[in-house]
C-alpha cells in the first residue's frame, strides 16, 4: 500500500517543529496567497505537536475566521448538506526521511510514542469536524465545536517510528448538533499489503455544536454517505449510538438487583488486608497501593482555538501517567492496547490547576499469555482559593506485559488488586459493567 497516494483527499506532511519550513514564510504571491498574516507560530496550540503545525498551515484560512469572526456577526443559520469526501484528511509522518521527526516521536522501545499520537488524533479529529461543520458565508458567527467524548481506541499492531505512517479521517455520522469522525493510523511494512492488514489503530470522536455566544445546542450540516463503505459506516454508528443507551439504563438495573452481593464478594480480601494483614493474600495489593498522582497548571501554549485546553493534551498527560502506573505495578515495560470511551464532562481552561490521580483499577489474569492491567486516571480541576475540586475527565486505559520483558522474568505473574472502601469496589464493578457492554 503507497501512503503517499490519497485518492478523496490531499494528504499534509508534517514536519518536525524543530526546522518548520514556516517560520519564515515568504511574502504573498500568487502561489501564497497566505503571506503577511501574523506568523503561524505564533497562533494557538503551536509549541507542542508537529500535526497541529501542519494542520494549523494547511487550513489557515479557516481557522483564522475562527480566531477573528466578524464583530456582532449572525451565527450560521443555513444547515447544508455534505458528503464525507468533504471532511476527510490525512495527515503523512516522513519517519523513513525526516530523521528530526522520527526523534521527536520515537519511545524507548523504538515506536511511536502512543501519548503523542493520541494528542494528533484529537488535533486531526477537531480539524475535520471544523471542515463539515462550517458553512461558505465568510460574514456568519463559526460554531463552537467541542470534544464530547472519545469512543474506544484500539492498537490493533505495534507502530513503528521507522517506517512512514498515515493518519486518514472523515466524519462519519451527524445528529443533530453532534459528529462523530473515524480515524484510521496506517502503517505497512510491504508494499501491496492489504489495506485492513495495515490499519495499527482506530478511533472514533464525538464532537457537540454549540453557538459560541450563547452556548446552546447549534444544529450542524447533515451528512450524505455516497459510497457502500460510508453506507456501512453511518448505520453501524447510529445502531451503536441508540444501542448504547439502551444498555446503559439496562446495565444500571442489572447493578442495582445483584449490587449488595458482588460488593460483598469484592471487598472480602479488602478487609482481611486491613483487619489482618499478616493473613493477606501475598498475590493481592491493595488499590490504594498502586496510586501516582501528577499535577501542572495548564499554560497558554496548550490552548486550541477556542482558548480552551486540548483534548488531546489531557489525554497524552494521562497515557503518560497510566503507563508509569502499569509499569510500577508490573514491574516489567508495559504495553498499550486501548483507551475505553471517554466523556469530557467541563472544559480545562488555561491557568487551571490541573490534578491527575491513577490507580490500577483491577487485572484481568485467566489469559496467562496476555494479562491485563486496566488503569484509572481521573483529572480534577482544582481551585484552591475558591476550596473546590471537580472531575474533567476519567480515563481508562488497558495495557499488557510486553512479551519480550515477560520473557525475561522466569515465573513472571501479574498480583490481583483489591478493593478497600465500598466506593472502591462501586468504581471497579461500574468499570467491569462498562466492559461487559463493549
Amino acid at each position: 500500500m503507497d501512503l503517499n497516494s490519497s485518492p478523496s483527499s490531499a494528504t499534509i506532511p508534517v514536519f518536525s517543529t524543530f526546522a518548520t519550513p514556516f517560520d519564515n514564510p515568504p511574502p504573498a504571491n500568487d502561489s501564497n496567497p497566505s503571506g503577511g498574516r501574523k506568523p503561524i507560530a505564533l497562533w494557538p496550540g503551536m509549541y507542542h505537536s508537529p500535526v497541529t503545525t501542519a494542520l494549523w498551515e494547511a487550513k489557515s484560512k479557516t481557522f483564522e475566521r475562527l480566531l477573528d469572526p466578524p464583530k456582532d456577526a449572525p451565527p450560521q443559520s443555513e444547515v447544508l448538506t455534505r458528503t464525507p469526501s468533504h471532511s476527510r484528511m490525512s495527515i503523512l509522518y516522513n519517519f523513513s526521511s525526516d530523521f528530526i521527526l522520527r526523534e521527536q516521536y520515537r519511545d524507548p522501545w523504538n515506536e511511536v510514542r502512543i501519548g503523542k499520537l493520541l494528542e494528533d488524533l484529537d488535533a486531526l479529529a477537531g480539524t475535520i469536524s471544523v471542515k463539515h461543520c462550517i458553512d461558505d458565508d465568510s460574514t456568519t458567527r463559526p460554531l463552537l465545536l467541542v470534544t464530547a467524548s472519545v469512543d474506544k481506541i484500539v492498537l490493533k499492531k505495534p507502530i513503528s517510528v521507522d517506517i512512514d505512517l498515515k493518519i486518514v479521517g472523515s466524519v462519519i455520522w451527524v445528529g443533530r448538533s453532534s459528529i462523530e469522525v473515524q480515524l484510521e493510523v496506517i502503517q505497512s511494512k510491504e508494499e501491496g499489503c492489504d489495506a485492513a492488514d495495515s490499519v495499527a489503530l482506530t478511533a472514533n470522536f464525538i464532537f457537540v455544536a454549540r453557538d459560541s455566544k450563547s452556548g446552546k445546542a447549534a444544529p450542524v450540516n447533515r451528512l450524505l454517505p455516497e459510497t457502500k463503505h460510508e453506507k456501512l459506516l453511518f448505520e453501524r454508528a447510529d445502531k451503536k449510538n441508540n444501542l448504547k443507551k439502551r444498555k446503559r439504563g439496562a446495565a444500571r438495573k442489572d447493578f442495582e438487583n445483584g449490587e449488595a452481593n458482588r460488593l460483598e464478594a469484592l471487598l472480602t480480601e479488602g478487609r482481611i488486608f486491613c483487619d489482618m494483614p499478616a493473613l493477606a493474600d501475598r498475590d493481592s495489593i491493595l488499590l490504594r497501593d498502586t496510586r501516582l498522582e501528577n499535577s501542572l497548571i495548564c499554560q497558554p501554549q496548550q490552548r486550541n482555538i477556542h482558548g480552551r485546553i486540548f483534548g488531546g493534551f489531557l489525554m497524552h498527560r494521562a497515557y503518560e501517567l497510566a503507563f508509569s502506573t502499569a509499569y510500577a505495578f508490573a514491574g516489567l515495560q508495559p504495553y498499550f492496547l486501548e483507551v475505553d470511551h471517554v466523556d469530557f464532562l467541563r472544559p480545562v481552561d488555561v491557568g487551571d490547576f490541573l490534578r491527575l490521580k491513577s490507580c490500577v483499577l483491577y487485572t484481568e489474569l485467566h489469559h496467562h499469555d496476555q494479562p491485563l492491567i486496566n488503569v484509572e486516571v481521573v483529572a480534577h480541576v482544582t481551585r484552591p482559593e475558591l476550596r473546590s475540586s471537580e472531575v474533567t475527565n476519567t480515563f481508562y486505559f488497558t495495557f499488557t506485559v510486553r512479551p519480550e520483558a515477560k520473557a525475561t522474568k522466569n515465573g513472571f505473574r501479574l498480583r490481583n488488586v483489591v478493593p478497600e472502601t465500598e466506593e472502591e469496589a462501586r468504581r471497579v464493578l461500574e468499570r467491569m459493567d462498562a466492559d461487559s457492554l463493549q
